[in-house]
């Protein structure tokens, strides 16, 4: 199993005084994947990667990274791991060149030069290279940072939310160097706040609620688990409850109304309801139609309405 997975942990738990941060963290990460750790604000994201980058102490369970073991084998964990957190680690006032050749030989890299170089062309900084860091955009400091976290070639990449704050066109170059990583088989666990992120790269999803994974599953898989989104939209406010009463008899689910667009949704898990049939029993009802659509959910859907299940305590079912 151990060959498997490159992060793997069992019960992983974390105490601060009184406060249960972490009661038991179950988490697996093929090799060679981009795995999305997702969650609202105090799920525990932070205390989980804090714990797989050794740099919080676990209280109980027990975890391997790239194959070892996570407390008796931290210094050889800490050798095949990179971290690339929400702020820059770089030092302004060296260039961008000074700045990878010096975090080359502190990792004991051969031929310091040759790797900043390498690294330089293929995150688009050797134009900049030799500018000091502190002249550098947000978007190009993320991307020295990263440089620098994989310096020295890690079999693990923890990336925590490492696009806060970019704009879109920072952001994409951001997702072009992870997918490059992970075509070299760099495993990533990525934590974000933006859920196309998540969409765009990650293979599988965890979703984290109160210390613990509470789902997991690929984009597609999330979304099948939540259903499609039909919706309606009637050219005359009377129509409004007919149009409700059809969608609620072909799928069973609880139309949600938007008055002001004078159209009415409903979330369904049904795979054999079309977007034609659906027209046809609108028109047998005499709904006079200005738009129907019947649309994949977005990951955005699937986040809400999953964390609002499980505010609510209720079971994710596949």
């Amino acid at each position: 199993m151990a060959t498997t997975y490159a992060v793997l942990s069992e019960g992983l738990e974390k105490r601060y005084g009184a406060v249960h941060a972490l009661p038991g963290l179950d988490l697996a990460v093929a090799r060679g994947s981009v795995c999305g750790l997702l969650g609202p604000n105090g799920a525990g994201k932070t205390t989980a990667v804090r714990l797989l980058t050794t740099l919080l102490r676990p209280d109980g369970g027990s975890a391997r990274i790239a194959g070892h073991d996570l407390v008796r084998e931290a210094a050889a964990v800490r050798r095949r791991i990179g971290v690339t957190g929400q702020y820059a680690s770089v030092d302004g006032d060296l260039t961008g060149r000074e700045n990878l050749r010096l975090f080359a030989r502190l990792h004991r890299v051969r031929g310091p030069a040759e790797r900043a170089a390498e690294l330089l062309e293929r995150f688009g900084l050797t134009e900049a290279a030799d500018r000091t860091a502190s002249t550098y955009s947000g978007g190009m400091r993320r991307r020295l940072d990263l440089a620098a976290s994989v310096v020295r070639r890690p079999e693990v990449l923890f990336l925590d939310e490492p696009t806060t704050g970019l704009d879109p066109a920072g952001r994409n170059r951001m997702w072009d160097a992870v997918r490059e990583l992970k075509a070299d088989g760099t495993t990533v666990l990525l934590t974000t706040q933006y859920l196309e992120e998540a969409d765009q790269l990650a293979d599988d999803i965890a979703l984290m609620d109160r210390g613990r994974v509470a789902h997991t599953g690929s984009p597609a898989h999330l979304k099948a688990l939540v259903g499609r989104y039909a919706e309606v939209v009637v050219a005359e406010p009377d129509a409004l409850v007919r149009a409700a009463a059809v969608l609620d008899r072909l799928t069973g689910g609880e139309p949600a109304f938007d008055h002001d667009r004078g159209a009415v949704g409903v979330v369904t898990t049904d795979p054999t309801l079309t977007l034609p049939r659906l027209v046809r029993e609108l028109d047998a009802r005499d709904v006079p139609l200005l738009d129907a659509s019947l649309r994949q959910p977005t990951l955005d859907d699937v986040y809400l309405r999953l964390t609002g299940q499980l505010a609510e305590g209720k079971e994710l079912v596949a």
